[in-house]
């Protein structure tokens, strides 16, 4: 499915006497990397559930390219084709007895032949380098293994956006970087990525933009722009990233630094001798 725009306009969500969120706006850019980040609590799960259809707003509206999202039984059926989010749990959606029934369950409801099932299925096994585990029963997966099915089946239904909840959490380092490398799989085959998460320092160096929580609304900007400003994260009750600590300590320009190597480069040039002998700080 080609790039399609998603946003939330003006969205409101309560639970009981609770809200959620208060008017969020947010604009997720087409086939890339968007965090998004808050404290427990501040609404990230509500929000990506409200942007796949799941929750509906009390007031304001959920937008694929431009056109108000309808909550009746067709029309949702329609956005989840474009949307399809993945929850924290792998578990709250894993519920067939091996892998290959519980990926084609989507497209098989969609009423495609049994060859483009077979079709779709496979392409999704492929691309999240899981194609040996087709015939394993669920519960012999261990839980990144889990998490990546529980991808495979949301790629199944070929959609536009893809929304994580969590994605990397509870996963040891080498699971992380297994599922940093799924997620570039669905970059690379156009999707757009959208992943809620605690993890300041992971959305500094893979997010093209970052979305922060606070309040029930939503601030929007590149990563070192909204995680470098001290007083929305600390609003936030986040943490700015370890580099931007260190180059903030450093009296660097934040702009541009993104990980461990960034802040290398920039303490290199800031440091270097110049013609006097002196350096740059001098």
């Amino acid at each position: 499915m080609s790039p399609r725009e998603l946003a939330a306009d003006g969205v409101e969500v309560s639970f009981g006497h609770r809200q959620v969120l208060n008017g969020a706006h947010l604009h997720i850019p087409k086939a890339k990397r968007l965090a998004l980040l808050g404290a427990n609590g501040s609404g990230k799960t509500t929000l990506l559930r409200t942007l796949a259809g799941s929750v509906r707003p009390s007031a304001g509206h959920v937008l694929v390219d431009g056109q108000a999202v309808g909550y009746g039984r067709a029309a949702l059926k329609t956005h989840r084709q474009v949307v399809q989010l993945v929850a924290q749990n792998p578990d709250d959606q894993l519920f067939a007895a091996d892998v290959y029934r519980d990926i084609s369950f989507g497209p098989m409801n969609l009423g495609l032949s049994e060859a483009e099932v077979r079709g779709r299925v496979g392409q999704a096994l492929s691309l999240l380098s899981i194609t040996d585990l087709a015939e394993r029963p669920i519960q012999e997966l261990s839980f990144g293994q889990r998490k990546r099915v529980a991808i495979a089946g949301a790629l199944a239904m070929q959609p536009s956006i893809v929304l994580l909840d969590e994605p990397t959490a509870g996963l040891d380092p080498h699971g992380v970087d297994e599922m940093v490398s799924a997620l570039e799989c669905l970059l690379a085959a156009h999707t757009t990525v959208v992943i809620a998460t605690h993890d300041v320092d992971f959305a500094l160096r893979w997010a093209d933009s970052v979305a922060v929580l606070v309040d029930g609304l939503v601030r929007h900007g590149s990563p070192t722009e909204m995680l470098g400003d001290a007083d929305l994260v600390m609003g936030a009750r986040l943490r700015r990233p370890l580099v931007l600590q260190a180059a903030a300590q450093l009296g660097l320009d934040l702009r541009g630094i993104r990980d461990i190597d960034a802040l290398v480069d920039a303490v290199n040039l800031e440091f270097t001798p110049v013609a006097s002998g002196r350096s740059r700080l001098g």
